[in-house]
């Protein structure tokens, strides 16, 4: 598939591609959209920025609609019959953004049942008939229990962002979501990374789908500029006031390991004059949404993140990433470096190197794959057999 007028889409959605100025598709998208029009099952593994979304939402429109024009219409209220799963209520929000762009030339419904929205406002949500549901696992599940959502006549089903819900434990829900879905369904499953747990899901519950890696899955882009800066004594935060006094147009995402960490820096840019605001985990749902969004909409040229920020968010004005404190693990700066130089624009990432960062620029600079920096998991009772702590897992 060389473009989208030589897909076999139907027609209102190459228009609506067309007034978008889309013509050609990224790598991932030109490999998986054929495939699932096919009708077969897929595992897209392609890095961040490249256009997954699109990936798996054109071919899912042009089914549901392909059988509507066949006089085969959803007509039952609850009943849906495309689910995208996601990991959280932002990434969930963002995607049903990308599949409202086409709902004028396609007249398809989209809803969403996304955890941190308040219960009668999402019950609200799924009234009526409708074509395509966006959840998240746990709240949907909740739904399903209800009698509000029933996923018998599912006919494909998404997992988006397949790395970060297993992170987070979602595995037991996402299987029994399956469960509640057709055995014949076609099924797809997009990530930016895929990690051991990843690759044995799609192996083992993915049975036939096709697995489809785009050349740079384990890279960054290349419109994406590196710039290096050396860190020494622990001193940061001077370095940072040089760069955030450089001239830049649009967003920057400053990326730290701990929601301590965050809190901190923030302080320290606003008594330095520097408006910003913070996103990460264990902090008021609607504030870290209001500050998403003051972010997003570019009245705030500022945000201070853990990881939660990095995976799935789609900021279109961002032009550079900084990270203040590196993460120990590839996947991780891969999610991060990938909130910039997104979809063919520009982008910088900027590192505070230190000496302990040595492994993960290394890496870097091989080649090597986003599992070489991951350090193993230690067994059972090892630790305490040496005399030692387990260390705790970054709060995010």
């Amino acid at each position: 598939m060389k473009s989208f007028a030589s897909s076999g889409l139907l027609g209102s959605l190459k228009t609506t591609l067309s007034e978008k100025g889309l013509q050609t598709p990224t790598e991932i998208q030109a490999r998986t959209i054929p495939a699932l029009l096919d009708g077969r099952s897929v595992v897209g593994i392609s890095e961040t920025g490249s256009g997954k979304t699109f990936a798996y939402a054109l071919p899912t429109l042009h089914r549901l609609k392909s059988l509507e024009d066949a006089g085969d219409p959803v007509t039952v209220e609850g009943y849906p019959r495309a689910l995208v799963l996601v990991p959280s209520r932002e990434l969930g929000e963002q995607v049903a953004r990308v599949f409202k762009i086409f709902t004028h030339g396609t007249r398809l419904r989209v809803r969403s049942v996304l955890g941190g929205a308040a219960m009668d406002v999402a019950k609200k949500n799924v009234a009526g008939a409708f074509e395509i549901l966006v959840a998240t696992p746990g709240r949907l599940l909740q739904f399903v229990e209800r009698g509000l959502v029933n996923l018998s006549d599912i006919r494909t089903l998404v997992f988006d962002e397949a790395d970060q819900m297993l992170d987070q434990g979602f595995l037991p829900d996402l299987l029994k979501v399956v469960e509640e879905c057709p055995s014949r369904r076609q099924m797809a499953l997009f990530t930016a990374t895929a990690p051991d747990p990843v690759r044995h899901l799609a192996l083992k519950y993915f049975g036939g789908a096709e697995i489809i890696e785009s050349a740079g899955s384990r890279k960054t882009v290349a419109t994406l500029q590196t710039r290096n800066r050396g860190i020494k004594d622990g001193k940061r935060f001077p370095v940072l006031e040089k760069i955030l006094a450089e001239k830049n147009e649009g967003g920057t995402l400053l990326f730290v390991n701990t929601r301590e960490q965050c809190d901190k820096l923030a302080a320290e840019l606003k008594a330095a004059g520097h408006e910003c605001a913070i996103y990460r985990g264990e902090m008021d749902k609607n504030e870290r949404r209001a500050n998403l969004k003051a972010f997003r909409e570019g009245t705030l040229k500022l945000l201070v993140a853990t990881d939660l920020g990095a995976r799935g968010l789609d900021v279109e004005h961002v032009e550079r990433v900084i990270n203040y404190h590196l993460p120990q693990e590839m996947e991780n700066y891969l999610h991060r470096a990938g909130r910039t130089a997104r979809a063919g624009r520009e982008g910088t990432v900027i590192n505070f190197v230190t000496e302990r960062d040595r492994p993960l620029m290394n890496a870097l600079e091989s080649g090597a794959p986003p599992s070489a920096t991951r350090r193993p998991t230690p067994r059972a009772g090892a630790n305490a057999k040496a005399g030692g702590k387990s260390r705790p897992k970054p709060r995010r």
